[in-house]
């Protein structure tokens, strides 16, 4: 609870940074508004930049696009046995080119022209190991993408917090310290973010959030969709680190104690019992207010939302496998997340 109502905010103010920058962004198959997303990333306001996408191989399907906005692309070969697609496209590009510093980028994101810029300023700090952000889940079909913008925001408020805060692999800068002599480390990985996340604490360095920098992911999903989204996104989570199913079953269970007993026991017993709803209407609140517009229907989202989350951490942490992008991974070894 006091994480979620008493977030860190992060107000530090960071230099200029304008050293070299490759954007890497490993792509497999056409993602929804891949080709506006692709042409976000690469018209930048920030000047020292390239932009290097990843491919599989010569027959994906995201090249027409790739080739038709003039972006340059490799095929990944780094030799990795345990590795995601993810991580083998990324380590490719770092394999092959030397650049001050490094941006990952889902190909599943939309960004503004400040982007790079801002999500580099952290960098200037020494202190700094890793510059991430969240994204904003943008509802592009009906009530389950809009579902997801509001599950979305959990990993906002995590984000917002020193003490949860988390490498997030779609939009996260780095320098090439952070990653120097230790590719065949990072690529013998299935999650990208999470073992960069490790390698910053590692070093005793921190992780910067950037909310000026936050991208959006057009969302166009059903059920089935969402639910094996949200379900691997949190097995993920919790592969990486079991406090997030300990932390987030005692802070849901927490509240639907307080949901349905001051439902039930004010209805029955006194009107008195109805204050146990007030820290639920606050987390309710808290969600609604993060929406760039606002419908009714969101208050009902917002009430189901811990319910489905409770949901996600039961299921995922029973699972052993993920499959993400086509591909079957195991998670049950924590040694490769």
């Amino acid at each position: 609870m006091y994480i979620e109502f008493h977030p860190v905010k992060n107000c530090n103010r960071y230099g200029d940074y304008n050293k070299s920058c490759l954007v890497i962004v490993p792509c497999r198959g056409i993602d929804y508004s891949l080709e506006e997303n692709l042409r976000s990333i690469a018209d930048q306001n920030y000047k020292n930049y390239n932009v290097l996408c990843v491919v599989d191989d010569d027959k994906d399907q995201s090249l027409n696009i790739i080739k038709r906005l003039n972006i340059d692309y490799i095929k990944s070969d780094y030799h990795c046995k345990n590795c995601s697609g993810k991580v083998r496209a990324i380590a490719t590009a770092l394999s092959k080119y030397v650049y001050d510093s490094y941006v990952i980028a889902d190909s599943d994101i939309t960004v503004n022209k400040d982007w790079l810029e801002n999500l580099l300023r952290p960098l200037s700090s020494e202190g700094i190991g890793i510059s991430t952000t969240f994204p904003y889940f943008m509802p592009v079909a009906g009530f389950w993408s809009r579902v997801k913008e509001l599950w979305g925001f959990v990993g906002q408020g995590l984000m917002e917090s020193d003490l949860t805060r988390f490498g997030w692999g779609g939009s996260l800068a780095f320098k090439r310290d952070l990653i120097d002599n230790k590719i065949d480390f990072f690529s013998e990985h299935v999650s990208d973010d999470t073992v960069l996340t490790k390698m910053c604490k590692s070093q005793n360095k921190k992780i910067a959030y950037v909310k000026s920098a936050m991208p959006v992911v057009n969302s166009p999903e059903h059920f089935n969709e969402f639910y094996e989204w949200a379900n691997r996104q949190t097995a993920l989570s919790i592969s990486a680190s079991r406090k997030v199913l300990y932390y987030g079953l005692l802070f849901f269970f927490s509240y639907m104690f307080l949901f349905f007993s001051g439902i039930i026991m004010g209805i029955f017993y006194s009107p008195l019992f109805f204050l146990f709803l007030i820290p639920c209407i606050v987390y309710i609140s808290k969600s609604i207010l993060r929406l760039k517009k606002f419908r009714p229907i969101y208050i009902i989202i917002g009430i189901m939302i811990p319910f489905i989350y409770t949901s996600n951490l039961i299921k995922a942490s029973r699972m052993k496998n993920i499959m993400w992008r086509g591909r079957i991974y195991n998670i049950d070894d924590k040694s490769l997340l």
